[in-house]
């Protein structure tokens, strides 16, 4: 008996855990009626067992004109931003991974021009559009990051060796709205004030460790600073043998 139960709440373990692997994605009706997304979502589900589900308000992902840059069609780029969890991580990497752009290059519509997973010239423009004052950044980026992170050589043995350095998150492909928005990211608002953005810190929850204080021109100024940077260079990808 105790077998049997065993084995029944081990079936129903399994289910729950498979539920879990899935996703909710938006994406606009232009890009739904191309047909693309029949063509890519069962072939990653296929290789990773994540199901993506299209529906209307989805928030933990969605196609469109923010994010990071994944394909394009014509002179139109689609963009593709997420919430942070494994199996969104998982697909954006997929789109990025050298077998993702080819299956995206492999799709052909019923009419109309090919998909491209080149997004190079659309990532250099949006770098060129930065805004910020890049030297100021500098000087900001060591004065207020620089206590975690490697900024640049200047303070190389100073910062905590878990924290990544700039230049390696400059080679994130989403390395523009991470910087942008890194007061929202953990463990960053335990610790963060942005001028006219975030709210206090609730007087039972002050902040860990001297806050950091800055404005959106400064948060800018940042931005613009990483983009000025090199990327750091990883080398090639692992071969598994």
């Amino acid at each position: 008996m105790l077998k049997s139960v065993i084995a029944i709440l081990a079936v129903f373990a399994g289910a729950a855990g498979a539920q879990e692997k899935s996703f909710d994605l938006h994406a606009p009706d232009a890009l739904t009626q191309t047909g693309i997304l029949k063509h890519l979502l069962p072939r990653f589900s296929l290789k990773t067992g994540i199901r993506i589900t299209v529906t209307e308000g989805a928030t933990q992902a969605r196609f469109g004109a923010d994010g990071v840059p994944v394909f394009s069609r014509g002179d139109e780029v689609w963009h593709f931003s997420k919430t942070d969890g494994p199996h969104t991580d998982a697909f954006l990497d997929w789109l990025l991974s050298d077998v993702g752009k080819g299956t995206i290059e492999q799709f052909r519509p019923a009419e109309g021009a090919v998909f491209s997973a080149d997004v190079t010239a659309q990532v250099q423009a949006t770098v060129a559009s930065l805004s910020g004052d890049a030297k100021l950044g500098e000087k900001l980026s060591l004065a207020q990051c620089g206590r975690c992170h490697v900024i640049n050589e200047t303070n190389r043995m100073n910062a905590i060796g878990s924290s990544p350095s700039f230049a390696l998150m400059r080679s994130f492909p989403d390395w523009q709205e991470r910087f942008e928005t890194f007061f929202l990211l953990r463990p960053h608002p335990a610790f963060t004030q942005v001028a006219e953005v975030t709210d206090p810190f609730p007087d039972h929850l002050p902040s860990p460790i001297a806050p950091i204080e800055v404005t959106l021109e400064e948060i800018e100024a940042i931005t613009a600073y990483v983009g000025s940077i090199a990327p750091a260079d990883l080398g090639a990808p692992i071969q598994v043998q």
